[in-house]
């Protein structure tokens, strides 16, 4: 039994009625306990202003944290909105909440404004949850909680089983979410992924206190809740699978002309934009410059299922990229804010790349002394600004460059030493070879 496990079997769980026992989900010979109906039944699905604000009086006049989850549609429909909110407060309940007919949750994100949210992988549900105004003050994200404390598989399904002893049924996370009406399983799927987070939360917090992570986890929760929304990506287009294959801006002209249209007509549908045109398609129209729409019918996804007319506005698209004049033609790869890709480093910099080598070995051996990701324990960017553009080779110089890229206090606290004795040893290095 991990400290976790114990931590959660000495604490009485929020698992009463017909649902999980008070003494936790293990049975005796140690097998997980199927979490098979939450323990007031699948709540009924709030899709009215009458049955929504008689939630947010419920989940107002609850205690403790909220367990909050959303689902979304992704690859059926476009962007990444919510179609069903589920939360469960002690005191409260359940509720499972359609925001396509309720589209302006704010009177309950204000409602749990004091409120600790406690969500899974909280940077997924973030911005669609601020879409219809919910937005947390203070949160608890369990998957990142179990990163900090060196869980090896950090999923819902893999942390509750872990941790408390539950097998939570998973197949549906990948369905149509905008269905209506949702079927009953897949509702029932939706309620007990809020059931057991609470618990969760509890025992979590308990083991990051036993290894002396807790404030590390509050510091790195704190910041994903005060974070402001990410800044719309430039060029989207170039994100398109399989882009290294195209080299000239010919070439990269027909992938933006072509991957806009996609998009105009994948939004203009409410539908997701692979559905419309898929990537690979994309590229191949690219290597290729098709002549004219009987050409590029006989290129990779452009095949016979596909009507004349949509050939056509394909072809017109290509055809505009041709179009253009050379100074309108995209120029290969994004303008570069940082260093450039580790890969080039020996070339540009010998030096540079020696203390890049040293740094990500000193921060890999922190990193499993502390048993944890490299990635959660400092941003991979930041180590590599630091060894382009290093400062002096001592702890509060480095410090200072950690702060400055972002790292928390904790971060700093932890990898600025040995990441300042890494640079020296790599400067010494170099003064003794010249």
């Amino acid at each position: 039994m991990t400290d976790a496990q114990e931590t959660a079997a000495a604490s009485s769980l929020r698992t009463t009625g017909g649902a999980p026992p008070d003494e936790g989900g293990s049975t005796a010979s140690g097998v997980p306990t199927p979490l098979l109906e939450p323990r007031e039944g699948i709540p009924d699905v709030i899709a009215d202003e009458a049955s929504l604000a008689a939630a947010v009086a419920a989940f107002a006049a609850g205690s403790g944290p909220v367990a909050v989850d959303a689902e979304r549609a992704s690859g059926y429909r476009y962007g990444q909105r919510a179609y069903l909110v589920q939360l469960r407060r002690e005191g409260a309940g359940s509720a499972l909440i359609d925001p396509v007919a309720c589209p302006d949750l704010s009177a309950l994100g204000a409602a749990l404004s004091d409120a600790e949210w406690v969500l899974h992988a909280a940077t997924q549900d973030l911005p669609c949850l601020r879409e219809i105004g919910m937005v947390p003050t203070r949160l608890f994200d369990t998957e990142l909680a179990g990163r900090l404390a060196g869980f090896p598989r950090v999923g819902l399904g893999a942390m509750v089983e872990g941790v408390l002893g539950y097998v939570l049924e998973k197949g549906h996370s990948a369905v149509d979410w905008s269905t209506r009406p949702l079927p009953e399983p897949w509702l029932r799927y939706a309620a007990l992924d809020v059931e057991l987070l609470v618990d969760l939360r509890d025992a979590l917090e308990k083991e990051l206190d036993r290894q002396g992570k807790l404030d590390w986890a509050r510091q790195e929760f704190h910041a994903i809740a005060s974070a402001p929304p990410p800044e719309p990506r430039k060029d989207p287009w170039r994100r398109t699978s399989g882009m290294h294959k195209v080299r000239r801006r010919r070439q990269l002209g027909v992938v933006r002309e072509l991957w806009e249209a996609r998009d105009r007509i994948a939004r203009r549908r409410d539908v997701s934009p692979g559905k419309v045109l898929s990537d690979a398609a994309i590229v191949e129209a690219a290597l290729s410059l098709p002549a004219n729409a009987h050409a590029l019918a006989a290129l990779a996804g452009f095949g016979h299922r596909m009507g004349r007319r949509q050939l056509e506005q394909w072809q017109a698209a290509v055809d505009r990229a041709k179009a253009l004049g050379e100074s309108q033609l995209p120029q290969p790869g994004q303008p570069v804010t940082g260093p450039p890709p580790p890969r080039a480093w020996a070339d540009k910099d010998p030096a540079a790349a020696a203390r890049l080598s040293a740094a990500r070995s000193a921060v890999s051996a922190l990193a499993e002394e502390l048993n944890m990701p490299q990635e959660n324990l400092i941003a991979p960017d930041a180590v590599r600004r630091v060894c382009w553009e290093p400062p002096a080779a001592d702890p509060d110089a480095v410090t200072r460059a950690l702060a400055g890229y972002g790292a928390r206090p904790w971060q700093v606290e932890q990898v600025a030493p040995v990441l300042a004795a890494a640079l020296s040893d790599k400067s010494d290095t170099s003064d003794k070879g010249e």
